[in-house]
């Protein structure tokens, strides 16, 4: 831990109280994801990942690396990049011992890559909607800027919620184009 906190530059959280305490421990996570994110380098990116993924409570290390991913996702250049850089993590992902983590995990980087493969102008099948998520499929509903996405998401999204707000999004952009 103390060395993941300096590694990171943060001096100002109490090792044994982290050690100790998981919400000391996961704030402590959030800090050194926001700085890991932050960095141009991804060098160590693998070993900051391994390092959290040896918390005792797989929970707290499975929430910090969903974040870092998260933080990445929404950073890089395009899918390929995304693909490259979470292929570096997998060996590590893949040593969680609850198979729902590491599931979690795997789906979570599948949904970025999605994202990111329809920002690169892909556009997507209802059967490749279908094998993402209803939080990311909610995700492109609410930020997708293509009319086409957004009417692939109203016609096949996998929730009422998902395919209403797609629908309202792509009527006011139809309205803006106007």
């Amino acid at each position: 831990m103390a060395d993941l906190l300096a590694g990171a530059g943060i001096f100002d959280v109490d090792v044994d109280d982290a050690v100790a305490d998981e919400h000391v421990r996961s704030s402590a996570y959030r800090r050194v994801v926001l700085v890991t994110a932050s960095s141009r380098s991804r060098d160590r990116d693998r070993a900051i990942v391994a390092a959290i993924l040896r918390d005792p409570i797989e929970m707290v290390s499975k929430s910090a690396v969903v974040a870092l991913v998260d933080r990445i996702a929404m950073k890089v250049t395009g899918p390929a990049e995304f693909r490259q850089w979470s292929a570096e993590l997998l060996p590590e992902i893949d040593q969680l011992k609850a198979e729902r983590h590491r599931e979690f995990i795997h789906r979570r980087i599948h949904d970025w890559l999605f994202y990111l493969s329809i920002e690169d102008g892909h556009m997507p099948t209802p059967v490749e909607l279908a094998k993402v998520t209803d939080w990311m499929q909610r995700v492109l509903a609410e930020e997708s800027t293509s009319l086409a996405v957004l009417a692939l998401l109203d016609e096949s999204g996998s929730r009422k919620k998902i395919r209403n707000i797609a629908k309202n999004r792509a009527g006011s952009r139809k309205l803006r184009a106007q």
